[in-house]
């Protein structure tokens, strides 16, 4: 893809070297994308300032996943951007005698490296089921990030510990229940030191006995600092964290705002029909 760049973004990255804050900067215009005729995306917007927490509630179908997947670059936007610090993932700014600056999609690895600032929780978990707890931890950032194993593995250690796993170190995905195989995937997450996390349906796969215990840890998260965009149907645990609500249907964000407004006045007919349902 290649397109003019929009004047409202700062392309820069930080310099290398300089410390990073808690949470990343995350912003999105303009975001489109369709699977032949079917649109699923249409002209999103959406801006989640560093330590934030957004939530993005909607019917099944509405887009959020793809949202995600967007963000991340595990999809191509058909046209608009996203921008982390500043920094358009899965493009690179370029000269252009016509339009000043223009974005041309960058390489598998650059893509690779700039996801290692997304982590990125799956409503499936996605471990690696011949990997242990520990393991699966470890993996991407010395894969990935090019870190030693033996300082990787203290900070694995550590993490397991934060989501009250440090017993489960050596046990396989199979050896674990689902709430705990979804925080070890929240402890692998947050491994590679990420600006920004990204939660898809992360207690959809759980038995409801299992959903606190996770929330818990997100909770805890959200709390500390980190940057966060929830993909979730728990109204409550919305109410509890979020600091911006975003209502999606049929592809488009109907409504964003503070998250006490939306959820308790919101000005859309088709937010309220919806959260009528859930609550």
């Amino acid at each position: 893809m290649t397109t003019t760049l929009p004047r409202t973004v700062r392309t820069a990255p930080a310099a290398p070297g300089a410390p990073r804050t808690t949470g990343g900067h995350l912003q999105i215009q303009g975001l489109h994308k369709s699977y032949g005729t079917l649109e699923v995306l249409h002209d999103v917007d959406l801006e989640v300032r560093p330590g934030e927490v957004t939530v993005v509630l909607g019917p099944s179908g509405s887009g959020k996943s793809t949202l995600l997947r967007l963000i991340n670059h595990l999809e191509r936007p058909d046209r608009g951007f996203v921008a982390l610090d500043g920094e358009v993932i899965g493009y690179a700014r370029r000269p252009s005698r016509r339009h000043g600056h223009v974005l041309r999609e960058l390489t598998e690895r650059d893509v690779l490296r700039q996801r290692t600032r997304i982590g990125f929780v799956f409503q499936n978990f996605h471990l690696f089921p011949h990997l242990t707890a520990l393991e699966n931890v470890v993996e991407a950032p010395v894969s990935a990030q090019g870190r030693r194993r033996s300082e990787v593995e203290a900070e694995a250690r550590e993490l397991l510990a934060r989501v009250g796993l440090a017993d489960k170190a050596d046990a396989r995905p199979r050896q674990l229940s689902g709430g705990q195989q979804q925080r070890v995937a929240i402890a692998r997450a947050l491994a590679v030191r990420p600006s920004l996390l990204l939660f898809d349906e992360p207690t959809s796969a759980l038995d409801p006995e299992l959903v606190g215990e996770v929330l818990a840890v997100i909770r805890d998260l959200a709390h500390g600092g980190t940057t966060l965009v929830v993909v979730t149907h728990e109204v409550a645990f919305a109410r509890d964290v979020a600091d911006t609500v975003v209502f999606m249907d049929a592809g488009r964000v109907v409504e964003q705002g503070p998250a006490a407004q939306v959820l308790s006045a919101p000005r859309h007919a088709r937010t309220r029909a919806f959260l009528d349902k859930v609550r």
